[in-house]
């Protein structure tokens, strides 16, 4: 077999050492937080450091759907929980920039997903609503036909319009050149795709509707 067909392998496998490497990176800061909580590079250095693990599990978890690899866990879980955890992992770089996470859920709202994966690709979103929001991001689920729709909003400035048409489906309309690539948008459109329930299949959608003034992003899971 010639190198080419190695390496994608090859690169799964440098990619989950860099990731193990990062663990380690992450573990370090965080006992060195836990002394100098109150300095902001530091809590900065924390969430990019988080930012980059965070793709890497990404680009992971997209090599093992890639090469049918890779199995959801689903089981019954708790809307509410799933986003109280994601706010709670979230909570103290929210904190250190004035952000303000809100949460809207009734408290019996059920949902048969993979928890982690789940969690994981909330937490995609909400790192990434950081960067663009001003204020305020709110977290929100509800019952839609025959799908639970999670749905995560800003005040920030909305999506620009070349990522509203993109098909996040479709890695080969990515914007590799600018580094916008929208992995983290297409990583969450698989794992909501991967969930299934009968013939219904879950989707993403996004928009500039928030009710906050910024933009919405739709997880519909059957």
């Amino acid at each position: 077999m010639s190198a080419k067909h190695h390496f994608p392998a090859l690169l799964a496998s440098t990619v989950h050492d860099i990731k193990n490497s990062l663990g380690v990176v992450l573990q370090s800061i965080n006992d060195i937080a836990n002394k100098y909580s109150k300095i902001p590079e530091l809590q900065q250095l924390e969430f990019e450091t988080h930012r980059v693990n965070n793709s890497l599990m990404q680009l992971l978890v997209l090599y093992k759907v890639d090469t049918d690899k890779f199995t959801l866990d689903i089981d019954e879980h708790s809307v509410l929980d799933i986003l109280q955890d994601v706010s709670a992992q979230q909570q103290a770089l929210l904190h250190s920039k004035l952000i303000d996470l809100s949460i809207d859920c009734r408290e019996d709202l059920l949902v048969f997903c993979d928890y982690q994966q789940v969690c994981n690709a909330l937490a995609t979103l909400v790192n990434n609503a950081q960067r663009y929001c001003t204020k305020r991001i709110h977290l929100s689920a509800q019952q839609s036909d025959d799908f639970i729709c999670l749905t995560l909003e800003d005040d920030g400035a909305g999506y620009p319009e070349n990522m509203l048409n993109i098909d996040l489906e479709n890695l080969n309309n990515m914007d590799w050149v600018t580094g916008s690539t929208g992995l983290g948008l297409h990583f969450v459109s698989t794992i909501a795709r991967l969930h299934q329930n009968k013939t219904l299949q879950g989707f993403v959608k996004i928009d500039n509707n928030s009710q906050l003034g910024g933009a919405r992003f739709r997880l519909f899971l059957p």
